[in-house]
C-alpha cells in the first residue's frame, strides 16, 4: 500500500517519537550524528532475503526499497550515497544490533510498535505494510470474491486474526512455510495466500503468475530503528526529517511502486 503524503504524516508523525516518553537506559556504544559524521561512514543493519526490501541480486549485490533508503540516507547525511557499511542480520537481531552498537540504525523490515518503541527510537514510517492476499485463481478480483474460499496461512501469524475479523467466513489452512502455501495454491486447495504485502510483493516478482488483491487488510508501519537517548536527538531529528521530506517531494512514493508494492 502506497501512502499518501498527507496521510502518512498525518496519522504516524507522533507516533515516531512515542518512544521518547519511556524511559529505558540508552545505548552507550551508539554512535550519535557527530560521531557518524566524524567517521564518515553510516553502519546500516539491513535484511538480505526479504524481496523486495532488502535481497541480494544475481551478481550477489544488496538491493531493494531499503537498500536505497539507507544509500540516499548516507547521501544525506555524508555526502556520498556508498558511505554505508552493511550488516545484515537475521529477524531476532534487527533491534539489539542498535542496542549493543554493531549498527548506527536498522532499516530492515521493522515493524513500529509501542513494545518496540521501549527499547529503540522509531523514525517516521516509510511505508505502510499490512496484510494483503496473494493469489493466481482468476474468479478472485477483489476481497469480497473470497467468500467462503480456504486460505493458506503461516502457523502463529498476526495475519490469522486479521482474517478472522475482515473475512470471517473464509476458511484458513495453516501452512508451516512459504513453500508449503505454495503447494497448496498450485494444486487448488486454497485460493489465497495471506502474508505481509512487502513479502507477497517478492512472490510475485518470482512467480508473476500471481497477484495481490487490494486493498491490503491491515495498515503497519514500517520504521528505521535508532539508538534511544538524548544525545541522539540530532540523529532522530535529522533522520524524521529527510523522510518527512521524501515523502513530501513523491521519492518514497515513487521508489516503492518502482519495487513493486502495493
Amino acid at each position: 500500500m502506497v501512502v499518501k503524503a498527507a496521510t502518512l504524516l498525518s496519522t504516524v508523525l507522533g507516533f515516531s517519537f512515542m518512544g521518547a516518553l519511556v524511559s529505558v537506559l540508552p545505548s552507550l556504544a551508539a554512535a550519535d550524528l557527530q560521531t557518524i559524521q566524524q567517521r564518515g561512514r553510516l553502519i546500516v543493519a539491513v535484511k538480505n532475503d526479504v524481496r523486495p526490501l532488502g535481497f541480494r541480486g544475481a551478481d550477489g549485490q544488496l538491493q531493494g526499497l531499503e537498500i536505497e533508503i539507507a544509500q540516499r540516507l548516507a547521501q544525506e547525511l555524508l555526502g556520498r550515497k556508498d558511505a554505508v557499511e552493511w550488516q545484515s542480520v537475521v529477524n531476532q537481531d534487527r533491534l539489539t544490533a542498535v542496542i549493543d552498537g554493531k549498527a548506527d540504525i536498522a532499516i530492515a523490515h521493522v515493524t513500529g510498535t509501542p513494545l518496540r518503541a521501549r527499547l529503540v527510537s522509531l523514525s517516521v514510517p516509510y511505508y505502510l505494510d499490512g496484510t494483503a492476499l496473494i493469489t493466481r485463481d482468476t474468479s478472485v478480483q477483489r476481497l469480497a470474491d473470497i467468500g467462503k474460499g480456504s486460505i493458506a496461512v503461516l502457523d502463529g501469524s498476526s495475519a490469522i486474526a486479521t482474517l478472522r475479523y475482515r473475512l470471517p467466513d473464509a476458511n484458513l489452512i495453516s501452512v508451516a512455510s512459504y513453500e508449503a502455501a505454495h503447494a497448496l495454491l498450485e494444486k487448488g486447495d486454497a485460493i489465497a495466500f495471506a502474508g505481509d504485502a512487502t513479502v507477497l510483493a517478492g512472490w510475485v516478482h518470482e512467480f508473476p503468475s500471481y497477484r495481490l488483491l487490494t486493498p491490503t487488510l491491515s495498515a503497519e508501519p514500517l520504521c528505521i530503528v535508532m539508538p534511544k537517548g538524548l544525545q541522539y536527538t540530532d540523529l532522530h531529528t535529522r533522520i524524521n526529517q529527510i523522510i518527512a521530506r521524501w515523502i513530501a517531494e513523491g521519492w518514497l512514493q515513487e521508489r516503492a511502486t518502482y519495487w513493486g508494492l502495493p
